[in-house]
């Protein structure tokens, strides 16, 4: 159970499978370090012929042991002792004990060259191994923000958002390399030194296979519950990000009703729950080293005494050199052992923080296109809605919209008014598929939206809401934002047009000039008009206008609305209107309450009805 526990095959798989686009730098990682590994224990084994240099073997009368005959090959540490006395005493006798001692510290000098020089190689081809993988990883969270229905955004932070993608991808960076070095580099380290502890001694290693595995379950049992605290780590981040997000948006709030103190508390309360769970998780972390540095420190005590005993042994199935080369090979165990330790705890950290991308990854996207979309390049006809009704979840009985039946014919403009909560804005975000319908059906010249492409259905479609949404970008990329091609005149055109031109040749470096966060250096007209000019450039046949003016003052929304009647011109638009008074024109107007249409007609005809509309108008003319 917990030998499953530690190679964590089926986990560890969630953060590998990102490596395909590197095997090649994986390969040529895995084969520095194995080499490496070869080179490092060869390295080892060369005390034999330098021991027996200082202390050659002797029989009972103090007379060297000399072998005259070379040995014939058989697997075994008797075989390596008996070849190694027998090149040491030819060379010895051959050139001095000096020269040869000399030859082997040169070749051991030449061996860790190799050495290190193939795990530079090795650790040269992670970088892009570490760095590609996290690459990917952002671009694939990005590319799905971008495509997760509206609705994913109402149920999660921010800030949570945001914190997955810096905070969990580094512990993800971090786990990458730590696992590949995990299921390579150490088992295989492990592995091979316990090779060559077999070939040396196959008794003591026999000990030495049944005491690890107790090391093995001590550091799993002791990992158990990291994960489940490095989860709660990452999502009181989470919830820090979102409270800093929060303050920095409302901070003119706060401000404005002293705020100050309750906002620093709240925040200091989380902040203190974080540290709290992050001295758990380090605490647990940083056991792994010394834990089994004892442990293995444990086991090696051991095998000096079982190891001192054979040495002593009439049968002298070690001697001295062989022992001590041992006992050096097996102490190299150590750094593979914690690393692997060390390794196993930070991947339970990784994946903690893998599960949390996951849930972005994983999620739900309501709105598809289908395998082979109809193509459409113009807007000729009308669209419909055909009984549709809308539920924010599936299964809700609580139904935003029900059994919507409205024809929009091409060249006309419909205005759709009602309190707030009726379900105008949830109508109108369904012609750009921002949500599908619950039931019925959408369709514009016959053709149901869901079988349309989605990028060209939004290109005939151009959006101006009251909140205004301008990047922290230059004046002419927000007007020009989402389309190609597009010269300096046709931008300074579209905004003459929408009465931004005046402001615009006004900033320090015009239509070059950066706007800010959220266009923070403008006032609320001029932003407005901006999103204007954006819509104009577009040219859409369709136009939806969300209550585009009713934040702004009188003489903005004066000159906002000049725009707006210049934009709505021989297109068919769709206006959610909060005043009245800008719709009177409108060739229908449809009045919705709860998720209903209730009322529809023109202004003169809905007056003369004296039903809900006119409630409505005659409370704005009584205001």
């Amino acid at each position: 159970m917990y030998l499953c526990r530690i190679f964590m095959i089926k986990d560890l798989g969630k953060i590998l499978r990102y490596l395909k686009n590197y095997k090649k730098y994986a390969f040529l990682n895995v084969l520095g370090n194995t080499l490496s590994i070869l080179f490092g224990v060869f390295s080892i084994t060369m005390l034999i012929p330098f021991l027996m240099i200082l202390f050659p073997a002797k029989d009972a009368t103090d007379k060297q042991i000399l072998i005259t005959t070379r040995p014939e090959f058989h697997l075994s540490g008797t075989w390596f002792s008996d070849i190694s006395k027998y090149y040491v005493q030819l060379f010895t006798k051959e050139y001095g004990p000096q020269q040869v001692l000399i030859l082997l510290c040169g070749f051991f000098v030449l061996i860790m060259l190799l050495k290190n020089a193939l795990r530079y190689l090795a650790v040269y081809n992670m970088a892009p191994i570490r760095n590609g993988v996290i690459k990917d990883l952002r671009n694939e969270i990005y590319n799905k923000i971008l495509i997760l229905p509206l609705s994913y955004y109402s149920a999660e932070r921010k800030g949570d958002i945001m914190a997955r993608m810096t905070n969990d991808l580094t512990e993800v960076e971090w786990s990458v390399m730590q696992s590949l070095e995990m299921i390579t580099v150490n088992p295989l380290n492990i592995l091979v030194i316990i090779g060559a502890l077999v070939f040396l001694s196959p008794q003591l290693t026999l000990l030495a296979v049944i005491l690890l595995p107790i090391t093995g379950f001590l550091i799993a049992k002791v990992g158990g519950t990291l994960r489940k605290s490095s989860s709660k780590s990452k999502g009181s981040m989470g919830i820090l990000f979102s409270m800093i997000e929060e303050t920095i948006g409302g901070i003119r709030i706060i401000r404005a009703f002293t705020a100050e103190k309750i906002i620093h508390t709240k925040f200091r309360e989380e902040n203190e729950t974080y540290t709290t769970i992050m001295n758990r998780v380090y605490r647990k972390t940083d056991l792994a080293s010394p834990l089994t540095e004892v442990l293995v420190s444990v086991v090696l005590a051991i095998l000096l005494y079982v190891g001192g005993r054979l040495v002593d042994s009439s049968g002298h199935t070690l001697d001295g050199p062989m022992f001590v080369a041992y006992v050096a090979l097996f102490s190299q165990l150590v750094p593979p052992a914690k690393a692997f330790s060390t390794a196993y705890y930070n991947v339970e950290k990784g994946l903690a923080s893998m599960e949390r991308i996951n849930n972005i990854l994983h999620a739900d996207v309501t709105v598809k296109e289908v395998a082979s979309p109809v193509s459409i390049k113009s807007f000729d006809k009308e669209i419909e809605f055909n009984n549709v009704a809308f539920a924010y979840q599936r299964g809700d009985t609580g139904y935003a919209l029900h059994n919507i039946n409205l024809k929009i014919p091409k060249g006309k403009t419909i205005a759709i008014v009602g309190q707030s909560g009726s379900g105008k804005s949830t109508l109108v975000d369904m012609l750009p598929r921002f949500y599908d319908p619950t039931d019925g059906a959408i369709t514009i010249d016959g053709i149901a939206l869901n079988e349309l492409s989605i990028s060209q259905l939004r290109n005939l479609m151009g959006i101006v809401s009251q909140d205004t949404v301008l990047f922290n970008d230059s004046v002419k990329n927000n007007i020009a934002f989402g389309m190609k091609n597009v010269t300096d005149e046709q931008v300074m055109e579209a905004a003459k047009v929408a009465h931004a031109h005046e402001f615009i040749s006004r900033m320090e470096n015009g239509y070059e000039t950066n706007i800010g966060d959220r266009g923070g250096k403008m006032s609320g007209g001029e932003r407005q008009r901006m999103s204007l000019a954006r819509a104009i450039l577009k040219n859409p046949p369709i136009l939806i206008l969300d209550e585009a003016t009713s934040a702004l003052d009188t003489e903005s929304e004066r000159l906002v609305q000049d725009a707006l009647t210049k934009l709505m011109v021989n297109r068919t638009s769709i206006v959610i209107a909060h005043r009245l008074s800008t719709i009177k024109n409108a060739d229908e107007i449809i009045v919705m309450q709860k998720g209903n249409i209730v009322e529809r007609g023109t202004h003169t005809d809905l007056i003369t009805k004296n039903g809900a509309y006119r409630k409505l108008y005659d409370l704005q003319s009584f205001a």
